[in-house]
């Protein structure tokens, strides 16, 4: 943990992207700062860089100027093996579409992050240990029936509990959610934020990104997102 307690801190970001002639604007020089154990909620209209601000401090975009810190290191001094590094094992990432592979069974989907950095040889050493916690993970997400199904057998929530679990299977440090329940009927998104609530209580640290008021109230602190800058 960085001296000043912050795991995850954005200072002055700023980010433009070009449309036809026209640049906009998204970001206008956001900060922000995340404790471990926070739960936030970042709301805000469509449009109005929620997604973007949520990629650039999980290293999946950059900022035009402005610094993110993980642990008090700079992300963009990271060479892009360490950058691949922080986003594989230091933070989750939660889609609204999930983005599951179809060729691939409920647990493979789910032990899949765990392979990405090994040789075969290391994973032929860790692969009991990976697909036993693969397996852990979705007994805790109720998904253990539906580990041998392919994602397209499963419901739209059960897709995303799926998600859930890979995002959580090399224990992240920050666990990033995007639209989690966009896709979903009121009552199942309601199964899935239920899911966040449980796991902040047992100290996984979350930010997630929502248009809709009466999800962000589930987290423990909301911040609007509005004319590319932040408050609380």
């Amino acid at each position: 943990m960085s001296k000043d307690n912050f795991i995850l801190k954005a200072e002055g970001i700023c980010k433009s992207y070009r449309m036809g002639q026209a640049e906009v604007q998204v970001l206008k020089g956001v900060d922000l700062a995340v404790k471990e154990g926070d739960f936030i909620a970042v709301i805000g209209a469509s449009g109005s860089g929620k997604s973007t601000l949520l990629h650039i401090l999980g290293a999946l975009d950059t900022p035009d100027t402005g610094i993110v810190r993980f642990d008090g290191r700079d992300l963009s001094r990271q060479s892009a093996r360490g950058l691949n590094r922080f986003r594989n094992k230091m933070v989750g990432f939660v889609f609204q579409f999930y983005h599951l592979l179809d060729e691939l069974n409920v647990l493979e989907n789910v032990f899949l992050p765990a392979m990405a950095d090994k040789s075969v040889i290391g994973w032929l050493v860790s692969r009991r240990r990976v697909k036993n916690r693969a397996a852990d993970l979705l007994a805790q997400l109720g998904l253990s029936e539906r580990a041998n199904h392919k994602p397209y057998q499963l419901s739209g929530g059960e897709r995303q509990r799926v998600a859930i679990g890979r995002a959580l299977m090399n224990e992240p440090r920050v666990l990033l959610a995007d639209e989690p329940t966009g896709n979903l009927d009121s009552e199942t998104g309601n199964g899935i934020l239920k899911i966040f609530e449980e796991l902040n209580k047992a100290g996984q640290t979350i930010m997630m990104v929502t248009h809709d008021e009466r999800i962000a109230r589930k987290a423990k602190r909301i911040i609007t997102l509005a004319d590319g800058k932040i408050s609380d």
